[in-house]
């Protein structure tokens, strides 16, 4: 996940718990800062006492760094000589902000210790080096531990979208015990409870994009946003829709937030009407007839999308498993048995037992009566490891 540059250190148990803290402000930045990484700093004096805290803000506002020094200057207390612990590298380059680095040197910090290095290309270990350079000691947290491990999975999105040019795919079900996610003639609501429905919209929260497909949006009408939970900005929706079927009154297509339509085979008629009530078009090249599932994910990393949350029928669900796209399966389990159904996932038939892709469950809870499972499959589970 980058250029890893030398822990320079070891950490004490001092440091393991304010980049706890650090972190846990960072988690103050998800729904906000699209597509930028979610950030936590924490400063402390000379003296040894909090001084100042922060996180990163909307894209092109002020990052954890900055927010923590004004923190402290507004409180008129003294830095030089002080400590930083940023749960992700400082940033060494010039974009819609100065590099973060650059503030915490001319601080005058003695001390910067650092969860992840950031493994962007203008970063990469150079924002480490340059505060070394500027007489700072600068320490990293061993890639293997429980810190940076929580670091990997708060920014998990962002560090896929940086190594591999993807979004991190989490693919989200409702389902009864017998694996139904709806009667035969597509009745779905509700099969989980109200919690878990406002589960999923903190899982959504997190997402700067919401994927589903032509057949969910004409036989649900979603509107796929965020609802049962504050939220600072609203995820892009994105419908694929090869032949560009869907109704401009469809309710995904309303206020608020972006909405783009994935298309393989171009109508001029249905171009034109879709433009005309807001959506964004991007039509790509056909695999077997349908959208390329490969480039549509490619060219959401492309527009700046982390995490891509998936709600969506059997027939798109199997075809973004059986192609290996998806990262991680969110699994709601509502304690009922439907019997004949719809599947969570429309996939070949097996020859074997032993052919059955494994995963890893990573937790289980309890979110009111239903029972959500977290599982990563194998493409996920070796990205984070």
């Amino acid at each position: 996940m980058g250029v890893l540059p030398d822990a320079g250190g070891r950490l004490t148990e001092s440091d393991c718990q304010q980049l706890d803290r650090a972190l846990q402000l960072a988690t103050q930045a998800i729904g906000l800062t699209e597509p930028n990484p979610r950030v936590g700093c924490i400063i402390h004096g000379p003296n040894g006492q909090l001084a100042g805290q922060g996180h990163t803000q909307q894209a092109g506002g002020p990052h954890a760094e900055v927010m923590a020094l004004r923190d402290a200057r507004q409180q008129g207390l003294a830095l030089a000589g002080g400590t930083a612990w940023v749960s992700l590298e400082p940033c060494a380059h010039q974009g819609r902000t100065a590099p973060c680095c650059d503030a915490l040197i001319a601080a005058g910090l003695k001390r910067v210790v650092v969860t992840l290095t950031d493994p962007y290309p203008l970063v990469a270990g150079q924002g480490v080096a340059r505060m070394r350079s500027a007489g700072i000691e600068v320490i990293v947290a061993p890639l293997d531990s429980a810190t940076a491990r929580a670091a990997r999975a708060l920014n998990v999105g962002f560090l896929s979208r940086v190594c591999r040019s993807m979004p991190w795919v989490r693919l989200k079900v409702a389902a009864s015990l017998d694996g139904r996610t709806a009667l035969s003639d597509g009745q779905s609501q509700w099969i989980t409870g109200p919690q878990a429905r406002a589960d999923g919209h903190a899982w959504r929260r997190r997402a700067g994009a919401i994927l589903t497909g032509i057949g969910t949006v004409r036989r649900d009408d979603p509107r796929l946003d965020v609802r049962l939970v504050p939220t600072a900005q609203q995820p892009m929706r994105v419908v694929v829709d090869s032949q560009l079927r869907i109704s401009t009154q469809a309710r995904v297509l309303q206020p608020p937030g972006r909405v783009m339509v994935v298309g393989a085979q171009a109508n001029a008629a249905a171009v034109a009407e879709l433009r005309a009530c807001g959506a964004e078009l991007r039509m790509l090249p056909a695999s077997h007839g349908r959208v390329d599932l490969k480039a549509t994910l490619q060219a959401l990393a492309a527009e700046g999308v982390n995490e891509l949350h998936v709600e969506a029928g059997a027939t798109l669900n199997g075809a973004l498993l059986e192609a290996g796209l998806v990262d991680e399966l969110l699994l709601y389990l509502a304690p009922c048995l439907i019997g004949p159904g719809q599947f969570i996932a429309e996939l070949a038939a097996l020859g074997q037992l032993t052919e059955a892709p494994r995963l890893r469950i990573i937790a289980t809870r309890m979110v009111g009566e239903d029972l959500l499972l977290r599982a990563l499959t194998t493409a996920g589970g070796a990205f984070l490891n």
